[in-house]
């Protein structure tokens, strides 16, 4: 008798904030924000980074799910920016909403 498939594992996904030589903070989602953060370095993905260049990975956060990720990447890009320089410190943490 064969034996039970195992249940796939959720791969989770990131919100992550990127600062750029200007000072700004971009916010975006991941499976792979290292992967995705080197892509912004080179130019890729985002035009955001086409007026001035990625420089650090200032910030990460984890969530099991890609709609997770999104809804808390909407509240991130809500928020004013001294916030969002809060957040990318790790002095501050966003309000837990209920997601459903």
């Amino acid at each position: 008798m064969p034996e039970p498939l195992a249940a796939p594992v959720a791969k989770p996904w990131f919100v992550y904030l990127v600062r750029a030589a200007n000072g700004s903070l971009y916010c975006g989602i991941s499976d792979d924000p290292q992967r995705r953060f080197i892509q912004h370095q080179s130019g890729k993905g985002a035009r955001f980074f086409h007026s001035s260049p990625a420089l650090a990975l200032a910030y990460v956060e984890s969530w099991p799910s890609k709609g997770e990720a999104l809804r808390q990447e909407r509240l991130i890009k809500k928020l004013r920016k001294s916030a969002k320089e809060a957040l990318a410190r790790s002095d501050w943490q966003l309000p837990v909403q209920a997601l459903g």
